[in-house]
């Protein structure tokens, strides 16, 4: 066994002690089994997308492209990476996430899974085409504005809005985008290639021309792998929020033999401290500082940024002298250290949100690059097992329930059967534009790109669409965001009362 896959084993094992030690080991399986039950849902409620155009283009049997289709989802999430995991980690307040109260950090947890399973579920059974990340992330903000709320402080206080309105945009202009791309590449897929042979349906059980069947069998391939990249990291994420609250002293940071050491840690933290504390330092013959300069005139928001810069210089000067000294920060040795892995975690999440708030106010900190990159990894940090899991749980999803969606997809979206060629430009558009936006950290919605990708398919062909499919998508699309802030919200407020 390499020496990571064995780290990973023997942090689990640390974990898995200390949990049994405080008497928390049903609570640890109740929550991975309820994220894990979201995946598997988002398995055949998101999916379903992916085979619908090679089944109703005749181009693979469908338990063919069912069983396929889970291995491209499971192979997506293996390679897909962190970056959207982290992101929507991101949208709660840190207090959420890194909290030394491991009964809050459940709660937060089971009311937005709860939420986002409940609304899934009753979308699925009715058939309609509705968003698990819109879903997901309308779960996340109602636990954050319900903890707000139970503290007594403004709603808005409890979600990263900043964060919020990235993603917010994100997943409204998606499907727009892939109504008009669709639409745009089939009309120029009609004018540049005008062979009958793409531009109509199946006849009966009659398969499509070999290169066709091979392009759409291709285009559906990339639909399933983008969407195992994109959506699988949700889970992802999700079991990093319940191993980090169940087991802080092993899951908080990245274990010391799979990472570098705490000497590098301490002495990247301290040369950002040293590049932020030279951001005020007043230039030679210079009333004003540096900080101040960067502005075309100084002004009182350019002193209160000094402020900033020098708490955030302070709090890397706390990393670094956190890091010094120590031959190992491993949480699954030293738990109880002081201060503890979780402690430094939170820091780190801080430092990384104070530097963020500088770029975007026109702060020059890209000498600090290397180093940030550096201690981010150590929080930034998804164990193999963890990835395998989900990736698993998404794949054997996808082959379960999957007719509902199917035939909305298929069949009630256009008024006419779908074709070679209007599969294949939806499902091009839906693979790109998920997997660039998998490579940018921003979720988005495998339903919403596809659907729109098929509706603006059909408009471009002058086939239309069925009006009444398309109220429901768009009413489950307008709706998806408030219900599940309110559920979560009010689960979060219901258990968090009485536990």
């Amino acid at each position: 066994m390499p020496n990571s896959l064995n780290v990973d084993f023997q942090v689990l094992k640390a974990g898995v002690a200390s949990v049994i030690h405080a008497g928390s080991l049903p609570l640890l399986v109740a929550a991975l089994l309820v994220a894990c039950a979201f995946e598997f849902i988002n398995g055949f409620h998101d999916t379903a997308n992916a085979v619908a155009t090679v089944i109703y283009t005749r181009s693979l049997r469908p338990w063919t492209a069912v069983i396929w289709s889970g291995i491209c989802n499971l192979i997506g999430v293996c390679i897909g990476g962190v970056t959207v995991a982290m992101g929507l980690i991101k949208l709660l307040p840190l207090d959420l996430i890194a909290s030394h109260n491991s009964s809050l950090a459940l709660i937060t947890v089971f009311s937005l899974l709860m939420a986002a399973c409940l609304w899934n579920l009753g979308t699925w059974y009715l058939g309609i085409p509705a968003s698990s990340s819109h879903a997901l992330i309308g779960s996340i903000l109602g636990v954050g504005i319900g903890s707000a709320i139970s503290k007594g402080i403004p709603a808005t206080a409890g979600v990263n809005w900043a964060k919020a309105s990235e993603i917010g945009l994100s997943l409204l202009v998606s499907p727009l985008l892939g109504f008009g791309l669709a639409a745009g590449g089939m009309a120029l897929l009609k004018h540049f290639l005008k062979s009958s042979s793409i531009h109509r349906a199946p006849l009966g059980a009659e398969r499509p021309p070999l290169l066709v069947r091979l392009a759409l069998i291709g285009t559906s391939s990339g639909v399933s792998l983008a969407h195992g990249s994109n959506d699988g990291q949700k889970g992802v994420g999700l079991i990093m929020l319940i191993l980090i609250a169940l087991m802080p002293g092993q899951f908080a940071l990245k274990p010391e033999a799979a990472s570098v050491s705490s000497r590098d840690l301490s002495r990247a933290a301290s040369e950002v401290s040293q590049v932020l504390n030279s951001l005020s330092t007043p230039k030679v013959g210079n009333s004003f500082s540096i900080i101040e300069t960067a502005h075309a005139s100084p002004s009182k928001e350019g002193r209160l940024d000094e402020g900033l810069v020098r708490s955030v210089a302070n709090l890397a000067t706390e990393i670094s002298d956190d890091f010094a000294g120590r031959t190992q920060v491993n949480p699954g040795v030293s738990p109880g250290a002081d201060p503890s892995p979780l402690e430094i975690r939170k820091k780190i999440l801080e430092l990384d949100s104070g530097i963020s708030k500088l770029e975007k106010k026109g702060f020059g900190v890209a000498g600090i690059k290397d180093q940030r990159t550096l201690l981010r990894q150590k929080v930034e940090y998804v164990p193999r097992w963890v990835i395998l899991l989900i990736a698993l749980s998404l794949g054997l999803g996808t082959m379960v329930g999957w007719k509902r969606i199917v035939v909305t997809i298929g069949e009630k979206i256009g008024k006419s059967h779908l074709t070679y060629a209007q599969g294949a430009v939806s499902e091009v558009m839906a693979m790109s534009m998920i997997g660039a936006t998998s490579l940018l950290g921003v979720p988005v919605s495998t339903t919403h790109c596809l659907s729109a990708g098929i509706a603006g398919s059909m408009v471009a062909n002058g086939s239309g669409v069925q009006g009444g499919t398309v109220k429901k998508i768009v009413l489950a699309w307008v709706l998806t965001l408030p219900a599940t802030i309110a559920l979560s919200m009010g689960s979060f407020l219901l258990l968090k009362r009485f536990c």
